[in-house]
């Protein structure tokens, strides 16, 4: 099997009985603390003695910081999908973008139908998840009323949203043939646990997975592998994961390069915070530099496209090559501001850069966004001369595929705010134009990946500058210090980053003061639209000099982060 080349993820796999709830928040404090990515809780609603997943999972989700939380999985048959898709979009929004969907056809058949909930045949559950899928999609999708017909469950009218606020996948967890050609037609990921799916069956499954996402269009690196694990540290390590942590290194490393499995969640009793120690220090480390080292020399196999989007998710602009960047003026000419201005050399990048540098010439295979070469406003919220820049790789740095991805990534989550700015900008344009108002831009919004329920101009824009915040905020928060850590010499740039989001912020104020001026006096359109032009020209040179000074360092250091 090939391997689809998706960064490597570790978490916990937690059991929420309720008798042991400090130990249980203990271990995903624990967790979190220790760079594990993924934290997890089964969900099993008709256990008396089990805390309710997302209960459990919101308030883990408000103690941590970093870690994505998940349920493993969810139950379909006693959870609505239509209830479950807003659920899991709220705690997404509420967490800043750290939630995934793991979700299950159901077991436990006389339990559920204790609870009230269906008794269903093999064959129909899967039919129900198949609905269940389409119907979360729908309403994570910016559109009209929803409306959807099966044999299961049904939509008549319903309205999307709210809706997450970084592309959620939806993972399944899947055994038999009819479930696993399910997930590789439409799901993002796929979830077994080692007690149902021992490694040698691995093989056979992903097999299955890979002809029904080729059958469907889909390219088979378009589906996460991950694997439910149970271990132990003592052993000889003569069976699967029983023994030192260094025979748990030379097995998933294998799994990950053989196998394609890119996520390892390890199944934790209360009391095993050694283990999350051990766990998080010596295996996940030790094997993603494994799996680093044999990637790097050869591209993987069946990688989708950088910036793939979840099977559903609607499209987003795409980003222009050479020295052309997302700007404005593209969106619409005639809104350049009076005061537009050429851009001199110290608004053209760091001293004697490049348009050159910006396209890629030092070899790393990932293109910095150049900054826009026109201004909308001849003024500046800071001095573009004065910002520092970082060391820069030596002659001889080599770059993993899992590197070049870390720093693709950050191209590509700006690349987005960029696409949702030029929305932003249109509509203004309109408003403006007389060509619609504000209740009249419900159908344009639609379309918007980022739309909220109300359908003003001015929630819409505040909407963005939400989004725009807590890209900010992860940021602060999750990359600035791994980069800081593993590079101190790029301390400086940091800092200067961190102020320049400060100032974006008070731009981002300015932008909801007009807004509110514009709905007291509805010929103010002037002031917002000056107030999104200072926004757009602050932002523009804001993320063409971050991936300036970071997208390199992101793709040579190991810092975890992931983004929004």
């Amino acid at each position: 099997m090939p391997d689809y080349g998706h960064d490597l993820r570790f978490g916990v796999f937690l059991s929420p009985s309720t008798d042991q709830v400090s130990a249980l928040l203990a271990l995903a404090d624990a967790a979190d603390r220790r760079g594990l990515d993924l934290i997890s809780v089964q969900d099993h609603p008709y256990h008396p003695g089990f805390l309710d997943a997302w209960t459990l999972l919101s308030t883990i989700a408000a103690r941590t910081a970093r870690a994505t939380v998940f349920p493993n999985v969810a139950n379909l048959p006693l959870r609505d999908p239509a209830v479950l898709a807003r659920s899991a979009a709220s705690l997404d929004i509420l967490s800043g973008g750290r939630v995934e969907l793991g979700l299950g056809a159901g077991a436990m058949w006389d339990a559920i139908a204790a609870m009230g909930g269906p008794r269903r045949k093999p064959g129909q559950a899967v039919e129900a998840l198949t609905e269940a899928i389409a119907v979360i999609r729908a309403l994570w999708t910016p559109g009209r009323g929803v409306r959807l017909e099966g044999g299961h469950y049904r939509l008549a009218g319903a309205k999307p949203g709210p809706f997450p606020v970084h592309p959620m996948q939806i993972w399944l967890g899947a055994y038999k043939p009819r479930m696993l050609r399910l997930t590789g037609r439409a799901a993002d990921g796929w979830l077994p646990s080692q007690p149902y799916a021992a490694p040698d069956t691995l093989a056979a499954m992903n097999d299955i997975i890979d002809d029904a996402a080729e059958t469907a269009g889909r390219s088979p690196g378009a589906v996460r592998r991950l694997y439910n694990i149970t271990g132990s540290f003592t052993g000889t390590g003569a069976e699967f994961l029983q023994g030192p942590p260094s025979v748990w290194v030379e097995q998933l490393a294998e799994l990950a390069v053989t196998d394609g499995i890119s996520g390892f969640i390890l199944a934790i009793e209360s009391g095993g915070t050694a283990d999350v120690e051990r766990f998080a220090h010596e295996v996940a480390p030790a094997v993603r530099d494994l799996v680093d080292r044999e990637r790097a020399g050869s591209p993987p196999a069946g990688t989708p496209p950088a910036g793939t989007p979840p099977a559903g998710t609607p499209p987003t602009s795409t980003r222009p090559t050479g020295t052309e960047s997302t700007s404005p003026e593209s969106t619409s000419p005639e809104s350049t501001s009076p005061e537009a201005t050429e851009v001199g050399p110290a608004d053209s990048g760091p001293t004697g850069s490049t348009p050159a540098e910006y396209a890629g010439a030092t070899g790393l295979g990932v293109v910095p966004t150049p900054p826009p070469a026109r201004r909308l406003i001849s003024t500046s919220p800071w001095d573009e001369s004065t910002r520092p820049h970082g060391p820069g790789a030596d002659a001889d740095t080599s770059y993993t595929p899992a590197g070049r991805a870390q720093g693709q990534h950050l191209i590509d989550i700006h690349d987005h705010l960029r696409h949702e700015l030029d929305q932003v900008r249109d509509v203004v344009e309109q408003v403006a134009d007389g060509t619609t108002d504000p209740g009249a831009a419900r159908s344009l919004i639609n379309a918007m990946t980022m739309r909220q329920n109300n359908w003003t101009l001015g929630a819409y824009c505040q909407s963005y500058c939400r989004i725009l915040t807590l890209h900010h905020s992860l940021e602060d928060q999750a990359m600035f210090p791994g980069l800081r850590q593993a590079d101190t010499r790029l301390a400086p740039v940091i800092d200067r980053l961190a102020e320049e989001h400060e100032v974006i912020a008070r731009i981002l104020n300015d932008v909801d003061a007009a807004l509110v001026g514009m709905v007291e006096r509805p010929g103010a359109i002037g002031e917002v639209q000056r107030a999104v032009d200072v926004l757009t020209d602050a932002l523009q040179s804001h993320l063409s000099y971050e991936e300036r000074e970071l997208v390199e360092p992101l793709a040579r250091l190991s810092t975890g982060f992931t983004g929004m």
